[in-house]
């Protein structure tokens, strides 16, 4: 998958990342990353399925600040036909150019960072049935309100799908 095209126009780079794993329709569901367990259902416990509405806006990583880039996050599960699958996903490798996915002009943020370096993206590992997602998010403040009449509203963190695969 391609970043859209502002974050090759305007790129912000980083250093460190946010990170949590979500896991719905499996069973047994682990997911390590970063030497820790970030996600771990016991042996033969399902995950409920996918909130229909969930639009990521209540995600929020579980490990901050981790540097680019540990090994590969390891994750085992079971689906719901009963096939057992494990995987190595190398977010490393996804995110190899170290560019914060965004959707924002220039002229539209505010000067939140100084030099190369722009802060810490969230990055969501998720396991849903047979398919492993990849999301990111990053937290861009904004010289105008995002909801009018909202001054708390000066920012914006659009979720961005960057790899999927099915097993």
């Amino acid at each position: 998958m391609e970043p859209p095209a502002l974050t090759r126009q305007v790129p912000l780079r980083f250093k460190r990342h946010n990170f949590q794993a979500l896991c719905y329709d499996s069973v047994g569901c682990t997911v390590v990353y970063n030497g820790h367990q970030q996600a771990r259902q016991p042996d033969g416990k399902a995950s409920p399925p996918k909130p229909a509405d969930d639009n990521g806006n209540a995600w929020g990583s579980t490990e901050l600040g981790i540097r680019n880039f540990p090994g590969p996050a390891e994750v085992r599960w079971t689906s719901k036909d009963g096939a057992t699958h494990e995987a190595s996903v190398d977010i490393g490798r996804i995110f190899r150019d170290e560019l914060v996915w965004h959707a924002v002009p220039r002229e539209k943020m505010t000067d939140f960072h100084a030099g190369p370096v722009a802060g810490a993206p969230d990055m969501y590992l998720e396991v849903d049935d047979r398919t492993i997602s990849v999301y990111t998010a990053m937290f861009i403040p904004t010289r105008d309100e995002q909801i009018p009449g909202n001054k708390d509203s000066n920012f914006r963190k659009d979720i961005f799908l960057v790899w999927r695969r099915t097993y």
